[in-house]
């Protein structure tokens, strides 16, 4: 049986590489569902640098540029063996978020597709500032994938706090759960302190720690998202737990096997979009599996 696209709409996908190993990942996953969905793959890379770098040392900065097409064009190499249109993009400059989301906007492509470094510990906690700055300004969903991981679309969780952007985040883990034939696992988070996390409904020893309005919203906003996708024709669990809100969201992720998590990116402007909240920020960095921002 031929796989199916397993979203909507995805007629270009930017990656961005740096020629590292921590773009493998990323890089292999965009072939497969450019493959699966008919897709024009846009790599690009940005060679970081400043006018007084390249006053001091214009060498080395001729030698990064050369890399960075050479890299480029070895990746075109091997994403056309898969038959896979492959247009590249090389630029220059501070700030390379920048290049990246104006390239976005111009190729009008669909989703961007990034690597995730390795970290250990607590460095983990927080990704790659370009990737953060990415995911806060670029207006396409974000998908980050980790070196080792693979999108194999079996169960997807998805995180609603009821908001409109974890609605969006919602929408789309329906369309692909549905289009993909994947179960859907659909949590809330009443945050606390606890160190594990722990399900409501089934903790009434618990249940008095956390305040009956904030336990009820949960509730109301799994019933809903629950209800979207069951009309929808879809497997769906759904879970109602209290503890902090990326471990809640990384717990459940490994105790259900996900293959891909689904969150929500809140809308901010200014510099405040520099960062995505510490919860989508650390459940990315953290992860084991992709991750999927979904834009509102």
């Amino acid at each position: 049986m031929a796989l199916q696209c397993p979203t909507t709409k995805l007629e270009k996908i930017l990656l961005p590489t740096d020629g590292s190993e921590f773009c493998e990942g990323a890089v292999r996953e965009a072939i497969n569902l450019a493959k699966t969905c008919s897709s024009t793959i846009v790599a690009m890379s940005v060679i970081e640098t400043n006018p007084e770098y390249e006053t001091i040392a214009p060498q080395l900065v001729e030698k990064a540029e050369k890399e960075a097409r050479a890299n480029l064009e070895r990746l075109k190499d091997r994403i056309s063996k898969e038959e896979v249109n492959c247009e590249i993009i090389a630029r220059q400059g501070e700030d390379p978020y920048t290049y990246i989301v104006e390239e976005a906007e111009k190729n009008h492509v669909n989703m961007i597709i990034m690597g995730r470094r390795g970290r250990t510990g607590l460095k983990r906690l927080m990704m790659g500032s370009v990737t953060a700055k990415v995911i806060g300004h670029a207006s396409s969903n974000v998908l980050v994938v980790p070196k080792a991981a693979k999108i194999d679309l079996r169960k997807i969780l998805v995180a609603t706090d009821g908001s409109k952007y974890s609605d969006a985040a919602v929408n789309e883990a329906v369309v692909m759960a549905k289009q993909s034939g994947a179960i859907l696992v659909i949590i809330s988070v009443v945050p606390s302190d606890a160190e594990s996390p722990f399900d409501i409904v089934h903790s009434e020893m618990q249940k008095g720690a956390i305040s009956d309005i904030e336990s009820q919203e949960a509730e109301k906003n799994v019933k809903r998202a629950k209800q979207h996708a069951e009309e929808n024709g879809l497997a769906v669990k759904g879970f109602i737990l209290s503890g902090r809100p990326y471990n809640a969201i990384i717990e459940t992720a490994k105790e259900e096997r996900a293959n891909l998590i689904v969150v929500g990116s809140h809308g901010r402007t200014g510099i405040s979009r520099l960062l995505m909240g510490s919860v989508a920020e650390r459940v990315i960095g953290l992860a084991e599996c992709p991750v999927l921002v979904v834009k509102a």
